[in-house]
C-alpha cells in the first residue's frame, strides 16, 4: 500500500461544511501534519500561526518546482505561463520583482483610485436597479465578480467586451469539470495573452502591461515568457481573490449586525474592518505549495528536502495562540495582522490595489444600500470549497 493511501485525509467528508472545525482539530493535535490531498498526493500541512508565518518567510521553502521530488505541484502550465513570481527561485524572483515594480507602482494604483470608484459606482447603479426591479439580486454575479475583472482589464488594457471570456477561463482552471476543460482553458488564456502582449508592444499605452514591456533593470528586460506569465498572474490573482473577498466580506458584515452598525455610525473604521475581513474571511485557505531545498525542522517536525509543504493561512488566522477568541469577527480587534496577502519575499505586489477595491466596494454598498440583507438563510448558501480556497457561488440579497 502506498504512503498516500494510509495518510489521513482531512479535506474529505465534512470539510466543505466546516473547514475551520477541521483546522481547529488539527491545531490541537500539533502544528505539522503528514496528510493526503483529495487526489491522494502526500503533503505536509502546517497549521499553527507562528510556524506558518515563519515558514512563509524562510527562504529554504522554495516555490520553484525544480526542487520537488514528487507529490503535489499545483497547476501544470506551459512555460509561457509558468515563469511568474509564484513559481521561480529567489534570484529570478527578485529580478522580476524589481522590473514588475516599475510598471505596478503605488503611484499608479493611487491614480487608479478614481477609476476604481467610478467602476464601483457604475456597478452599484446596475445592481441597485436590479434589486428594485426583481426584489432579489446576486452580489457575486452582479457586483463582486465584474468589479475586479473591470479593474484588471483596465490594468492590462483589455477590451471590456472580453471580460466574460477571461472569467470563464479562470473558472474552468480553478474548478474544471474535466482534464480536457482545464487543458482547453489553459490553451485559450495562453493564446489570448500572447496576442495581448504583441498588441501592447506594437501600440503601447498608459497601462501596466505596457509599463512591464518597457521596464528595464541595468539593461535587462522581461523575456516574452515572463511577460505573458506575469500578465497571467495579474489576471488570475487580481480577479479571483478580490471577488471572493468582496462577497465573503459582505456576507460577514450582513451576519454580524453589531459590527455593521458600528461601521454605519463610524464609517472611518472601514479600513480597520477590511483588515479584519482579510483575517476572518480569507478565501485562499493555503499559500502556494513549497518545496524544502534541504531538510528543515518546523513545528518540531523534520521535513525532508523536496517534499511538498502547504502552509494553511486559514488555520493560522484562527489560531488562538495568536488571536484571542479567533472565531469572532471584531473590527475593533487590536491585532489585525494577517497573511492573506502573503508574507516575506512573496508578499503580494497588488496588495494596495486589492485593499482599494475591497474598501471602496464594501463602503459603497453599505452606504447606498443600508437595508441590505440576505435573501436566504446563511446556512443555505452554496460554497465552492477545496483544500486551496473557499468561495461563495452566489450571494442573493434583498432590501433595496
Amino acid at each position: 500500500m502506498s504512503e498516500a493511501a494510509v495518510l489521513p485525509q482531512p479535506f474529505g467528508e465534512g470539510f466543505a461544511e466546516d473547514p475551520y472545525g477541521v483546522y481547529a482539530r488539527l491545531r490541537a493535535q500539533g502544528s505539522v501534519h503528514r496528510v493526503a490531498l483529495p487526489e491522494g498526493a502526500p503533503v505536509w500541512l502546517v497549521t499553527h500561526e507562528a510556524d506558518v508565518r515563519a515558514g512563509l518567510a524562510d527562504g529554504r521553502f522554495s516555490v520553484d518546482k525544480r526542487h520537488s521530488r514528487g507529490g503535489f505541484q499545483g497547476f501544470s502550465l506551459p512555460p509561457a505561463l509558468d515563469a511568474n513570481l509564484l513559481n521561480i527561485g529567489p534570484e529570478d524572483h527578485l529580478r522580476l520583482r524589481r522590473l514588475v515594480a516599475q510598471g505596478f507602482t503605488p503611484r499608479h494604483v493611487e491614480r487608479m483610485r478614481t477609476a476604481v470608484q467610478a467602476a464601483v459606482d457604475a456597478l452599484a447603479d446596475r445592481f441597485t436597479a436590479r434589486l428594485e426591479a426583481d426584489g432579489v439580486a446576486d452580489v457575486v454575479d452582479g457586483f463582486a465578480r465584474p468589479l475586479p475583472l473591470k479593474v484588471i482589464g483596465d490594468l492590462l488594457a483589455v477590451p471590456e467586451g472580453e471580460y466574460g471570456r477571461f472569467a470563464g477561463w479562470i473558472g474552468s482552471m480553478l474548478l474544471p469539470g474535466s482534464r480536457e476543460e482545464l487543458a482547453g482553458a489553459v490553451r485559450s488564456v495562453h493564446a489570448y495573452l500572447v496576442e495581448l502582449v504583441a498588441a501592447r508592444r506594437a501600440a503601447p499605452g498608459d497601462d501596466v502591461l505596457s509599463g512591464l514591456i518597457a521596464a528595464r533593470d541595468s539593461g535587462d528586460r522581461l523575456s516574452e515568457d515572463e511577460l505573458v506569465s506575469l500578465a497571467f498572474l495579474i489576471l488570475m490573482a487580481g480577479s479571483e481573490t478580490v471577488q471572493h473577498l468582496i462577497s465573503g466580506g459582505l456576507l460577514t458584515l450582513l451576519t454580524h449586525g453589531e459590527q455593521r452598525a458600528a461601521l454605519r455610525e463610524r464609517p472611518g473604521l472601514l479600513p480597520e474592518a477590511v483588515e479584519e475581513l482579510f483575517r476572518y474571511a480569507v478565501p485562499n485557505h493555503t499559500a502556494i505549495r513549497r518545496f524544502p531545498t534541504e531538510p528543515v525542522e518546523i513545528g518540531g517536525v523534520r521535513i525532508p528536502a523536496g517534499d511538498t509543504v502547504m502552509f494553511s493561512i486559514a488555520s493560522a488566522h484562527r489560531d488562538p495562540a495568536r488571536y484571542p477568541d479567533p472565531d469572532r469577527f471584531d473590527i475593533g480587534r487590536a491585532d489585525k495582522a494577517h497573511l492573506a496577502l502573503g508574507h516575506g519575499v512573496h508578499y503580494c505586489l497588488g496588495a494596495p490595489l486589492a485593499r482599494t477595491q475591497v474598501t471602496l466596494a464594501l463602503g459603497t454598498l453599505l452606504r447606498r444600500l443600508p437595508e441590505l440583507r440576505l435573501a436566504v438563510p446563511a446556512d443555505g448558501l452554496e460554497w465552492s470549497t477545496t483544500f486551496r480556497f473557499r468561495a461563495l457561488r452566489a450571494l442573493p440579497v434583498t432590501g433595496a
